[in-house]
């Protein structure tokens, strides 16, 4: 639709300054205010089959019945809308519909704000600040909350029968417990699946107090029972019982410990002047080309520095068996699953939301925010880089467990 010049000059009659036009009382606002009535009416008009000023059709009983006023708010403020009524209060307006008070997409806006950390009294002095909107904390709580629907609608979501990949990760985050009104540091879960088309795409997300073998059969049922019937590797950092817990979901499904948990593990244990070194030389054990040459990486690295970090050798012994099945695969699938890189993103996509948070109220505050969190890193590229050459490795290697 095209605007005349003259119409638009008959418009700008008597706009001289910058809020005749922008400001509070100034045009725009006002034709927004005038066009929406006008709307308004059109739409009763073709609701009650008439036009206003004209005669009813023969049989029409229903009849205009006045008007109501309604405060809206939008992003450039509040503003009254009148709204017209019909006798028989059958009248539903599409523009505006009944009970709605907000516009212009007012809730994304707080959604948005919420996804990138805001509390509710944040959100509240940014709406009036910025768009002169006074928003109460509950109709900010009561939108985020609807956040929750989604997420359970998402987390119950039907799966793929296969996964060529999931990587199991979690990270530490403050949540104030409901009974002893104590902050806990409770672990949220995040299991990122990469599809047979090469694309991430995060399964679900659990947030529990104590883990352990019992916690983590049950994400595996669930997985299940959502539709996954087998996973080729699963990639875990070496929580205790998490190998088993997998293994009796999915008996065929190849364990394989992080690596780079592995190596931070390992260098938590070293000063800041030999982490470097430290470094280079645990790349010679998982960069090996083989199982036996990493093993003997291993003992080079033991009798280099088990006289200054006794501890770090032992550690990836205890993990060998999660660690060797690395060395079986081709570069091509080894940087997948040792890099990381997706969860990473993922992790760090996450702890910005967080970092601005003390702590949380309750499991669903925490949950409501990191979901946003995830939702935004899926809307950025999900495709896994150099994945056709790792999928023809994933074929040959695994046959009709991959085809199927």
């Amino acid at each position: 639709m095209t605007i005349s010049k003259e119409l638009l000059d008959e418009l700008l009659t008597g706009v001289k300054r910058p809020e005749d036009l922008l400001g509070d009382s100034g045009l725009l606002k006002e034709l927004k205010i005038r066009l929406m009535e006008r709307m308004l009416g059109a739409e009763l008009s073709a609701h009650l089959g008439y036009e206003e000023g004209k005669a009813a059709p023969p049989g029409q009983s229903n009849r205009r019945n006045g008007s109501t006023t309604k405060v809206l708010k939008g992003q450039d403020g509040a503003f009254p809308v009148t709204v017209p009524r019909d006798r028989d209060s059958s009248f539903e307006p599409e523009l505006i519909k009944k009970g709605q008070t907000r516009i212009d997409g007012i809730d994304d806006r707080i959604i948005g704000l919420y996804a990138a950390g805001l509390t509710v009294r944040d959100i509240q002095t940014h709406l009036l600040d910025l768009y002169g909107l006074k928003v109460s904390p509950d109709l900010i709580s009561r939108v985020t909350d609807a956040v929750l629907d989604e997420v359970r609608e998402w987390q119950g979501r039907a799966l793929d029968r296969m996964y060529p990949i999931v990587i199991f990760d979690a990270l530490r985050v403050k949540i104030r417990d409901a009974d002893s009104r104590t902050v806990k540091n409770k672990a949220v879960y995040v299991a990122l699946g990469v599809t047979r088309e090469g694309v991430r795409e995060v399964l679900g997300l659990w947030i529990a107090e104590n883990e352990g073998a019992k916690f983590w059969l049950s994400v595996m049922n669930e997985l299940k029972n959502r539709g996954i019937q087998d996973i080729l590797i699963a990639v875990v950092d070496g929580l205790k019982g998490f190998p088993e817990a997998i293994t009796a979901a999915f008996p065929e499904a190849m364990v394989q410990t992080c690596i780079v948990h592995l190596v931070r593990h390992s260098l938590n244990f070293c000063s800041w002047k030999d982490r470097k070194a430290v470094a280079a030389d645990l790349r010679r054990i998982y960069g090996a080309a083989t199982a036996d040459m990493a093993a003997a990486e291993l003992d080079a690295f033991e009798e280099k520095w088990a006289g200054k970090y006794a501890s770090i050798a032992p550690a990836w012994r205890r993990a060998w068996p999660e660690v060797i099945p690395f060395f079986a695969f081709d570069p091509a699938i080894r940087k997948i699953i040792y890099t990381t890189n997706a969860i990473e993103s993922l992790n760090r996509v996450i702890r910005k939301s967080i970092k601005t948070r003390g702590s949380f109220p309750t499991d669903d505050a925490a949950t409501k925010l990191i979901y946003l969190a995830i939702r935004s890193f899926e809307k950025d590229g999900r495709n896994v880089r150099e994945w056709f050459a790792a999928r023809n490795q994933f074929a040959i290697m695994f046959g009709e467990r991959f085809a199927a």
